[in-house]
């Protein structure tokens, strides 16, 4: 009979580790040099691990937690961790995707920024002062999906042309874009310059 634990069955768990404080410096400082975060999005993830050794270790969850405050205000005030700029520089990597402003302050809302930290990164968006933003977002988003004017078979029957653009229109009103300006990328013929 063969053991049903071992990495290759599928059913293989990770031991948890015993938490303290200098192995959240580690896993903080570890997840901080592979991705930008929000000092809401590490702390959920800190306490995530907290949880899950007080869990498995029965150690005390407030001791950690406490841990895990203390090392969020240090990032802060030492400037490793600033909810702003990490506001401002996720909205503008959405927004060259193509993302919509609402899609952009959900995602914003999710990593935990509060709601004058996404007003302001989301007033920095190129084109916000002349309210072409959501212009840009949305030429972005067609582009990179091949919709309307970037799709390369544009030689198609009428019925055919009918149903692909209201296809392509509700593709971006999924993405968050209100119906007019889904309407005019849509419908633009020439997209040269664009």
């Amino acid at each position: 009979m063969t053991d049903d634990t071992g990495p290759r069955s599928g059913r293989y768990e990770r031991k948890v580790k015993r938490v303290n404080p200098a192995y959240l410096e580690r896993a903080a400082l570890h997840y901080l040099e592979r991705f930008a975060s929000s000092s809401a999005n590490l702390r959920r993830l800190l306490l995530r691990r907290v949880d899950a050794s007080a869990t498995a270790h029965g150690t005390d969850p407030q001791e950690g937690r406490d841990w895990v405050e203390a090392l969020i205000q240090r990032y802060i005030r030492s400037g490793l961790l600033n909810d702003v700029l990490y506001a401002e520089m996720k909205a503008s990597g959405l927004q060259r995707r193509g993302g919509s402003t609402r899609i952009i302050r959900q995602k914003l809302m999710a990593k935990g920024l509060d709601v004058d930290q996404v007003d302001r990164a989301l007033s920095s968006l190129e084109g916000a002062e002349e309210g072409e933003s959501e212009w840009n977002a949305a030429l972005a988003y067609a582009r990179r999906r091949r919709l309307g004017g970037f799709r390369p078979d544009r030689g198609l029957s009428d019925d055919e042309a009918r149903v692909r653009r209201d296809k392509d229109i509700a593709a971006m009103a999924r993405a968050g874009f209100d119906l007019e300006t889904a309407r005019r990328v849509i419908d633009l013929e020439d997209m040269e310059g664009q």
